[in-house]
């Protein structure tokens, strides 16, 4: 039997640091050249892409910093808008445009925004797949001299986080670089033939080896593969943990395989198509396969049905896209009891938020909706602080109690915290049992009357936490103390 890589061995002996366990939320940031013309369909999330079977369904991507792809495609929604609005204009036109938003960016007033929201961390696309950079990397693209930002974006951006007492990440697409392969990519197949092979991987290489030394992010995001053998990509995270040793690397570090140079040939493409809508339909939404080495999973526009064995992130954006989509209208936002709850239900099964943020490319500025947003999340996070950051998933994550009404758990140490959604009244915990010494309050330190039932502990919620006046209620939260788990055979699926 073949011997493991020792490098991989090396990087399997690191673990994901106590901090980004404790963050429970963090801040994406999609803000590319495609964020000036700001248009991509609406009506339809990725996971309706991956499933639709067609071979040209990335052209009518619901992600506007696709825009470039989607371009390509002669009668895609973006190619009709592009000639109404903007004629024989080409894309990289927009990156001029964008600079010029640069003259009204605050970076600190961004970094007040998303720590005001209780987020612990913020990860900054830094090139998305266009392959324009936000910081003047002294790693020239041959193909495209240039295509950077003069101005230092992403040490402007870290500076501000770090000084308003978060953690700062980096995106890199390492997987995809237009500017080294432009051809049309309608479908799972052809985007892993698109990943540029010659001499991108040793470009790609070098400017995440500048990121990293250059700004020392806590976070290392990559995304769709690695263009380089894996006997390359691990010195690269090894020199990474060297540098931050508490850093995390995501699950999108697949190395390249000769799969890839073949996955638009003969039979082979109807092969991975058939297998990525198998995939999409049975978690309804994307989930990355796992590669060789990874420090947490990252779901896309879907969450895990239970704890999960591996640290996770749900990433998503506030609409069905990550960079800014002018398009999108009160109804394609998340809804403040939807955001709420889903944001409780990740971190009940062990995992954190990363909620992106998609600013305008003309001016620099998050949308009002957005805004919106992430006032609600502020608003709620910090007076119920302590039941969300630096707790863990209880013996169970959840259940349904009497109503159909979902409940959800966290702990830490002896407290158990229990989220509520919708009930009124007394309301059953069928997994709590009490002790001697049980208590049961409010988050603000207020008592509750409580009493043993014969199916649960039964707790008389007041009228004043169920907030039926506001027009989305808020999750009830009630803390639990020296309580134990009750056996429940029965209980249903959450």
């Amino acid at each position: 039997m073949a011997l493991r890589n020792p490098d991989l061995n090396r990087l399997h002996q690191h673990r994901v640091p106590a901090w980004w366990q404790d963050a429970k939320l963090g801040i994406f940031v999609h803000w590319t050249p495609a964020s000036v013309p700001g248009f991509a369909p609406v009506g339809s999330e990725i996971g309706d892409m991956l499933v639709s079977g067609r071979r040209d369904a990335m052209g009518w991507s619901p992600y506007t910093e696709w825009y470039e792809n989607s371009l390509r495609f002669p009668d895609s929604p973006v190619a009709q808008h592009h000639r109404e609005v903007y004629g024989a204009k080409p894309y990289t036109d927009f990156a001029a445009e964008w600079e010029s938003g640069l003259e009204q960016w605050d970076p600190d007033a961004w970094a007040a925004t998303f720590a005001a929201t209780g987020a612990r961390y913020v990860i900054l696309v830094t090139k998305h797949h266009d392959g324009y950079c936000l910081w003047p990397s002294e790693v020239a693209n041959l193909r495209r001299p240039g295509w950077n930002c003069a101005r230092d974006v992403v040490g402007e951006l870290g500076e501000a986080v770090r000084g308003a007492g978060m953690r700062f990440g980096v995106y890199y697409s390492g997987g995809l670089d237009w500017t080294f392969d432009d051809r049309p990519m309608g479908s799972l197949s052809d985007m892993l033939a698109a990943i540029p092979r010659g001499d991108y991987p040793a470009y790609a290489d070098a400017q995440v080896r500048e990121l990293i030394d250059r700004y020392r992010p806590s976070v290392l995001w990559n995304d769709i593969a690695w263009p380089s053998d894996a006997k390359y990509l691990w010195p690269l995270l090894l020199h990474y943990y060297e540098q931050v040793p508490d850093g995390v690397v995501n699950d999108r570090w697949m190395p390249w395989n000769p799969l890839f140079g073949v996955a638009d040939k003969g039979p082979i493409p109807r092969v991975i198509d058939a297998g990525m809508r198998r995939s999409a339909k049975r978690s309804a939404g994307l989930i990355p396969p796992k590669p060789p080495h990874f420090d947490v999973r990252t779901p896309e526009y879907v969450v895990f049905p239970d704890v999960q064995r591996h640290p996770w992130e749900c990433v998503r954006g506030i609409d069905a896209s990550f960079g800014y989509n002018a398009q999108s209208r009160p109804e394609h936002f998340l809804p403040h009891d939807e955001l709420l709850w889903s944001f409780t239900d990740i971190v009940a099964k062990g995992g954190n938020l990363l909620l992106n943020v998609g600013p305008r490319g003309i001016d620099a500025q998050i949308p009002d909706e957005q805004m919106a947003r992430l006032d609600w999340l502020g608003k709620w996070v910090r007076p119920n602080r302590d039941a969300i950051t630096a707790t863990r998933p209880w013996i169970r994550a959840g259940t349904t109690i009497g109503g159909g009404h979902p409940i959800r758990y966290t702990a830490r140490g002896d407290d158990v915290f229990a989220f509520i959604s919708g009930a009124k009244g007394a309301v059953t915990l069928s997994d709590v049992a009490s002790a001697p010494t049980t208590t049961v309050e409010r988050i603000d330190g207020a008592r509750l009357p409580w009493r043993d039932g014969p199916d649960g502990l039964v707790v008389d919620l007041p009228f004043d936490v169920l907030g039926d006046e506001a027009p989305d209620p808020e999750p009830i939260i009630l803390v639990l103390r020296q309580v134990d788990a009750r056996r429940n055979d029965d209980a249903p699926e959450i």
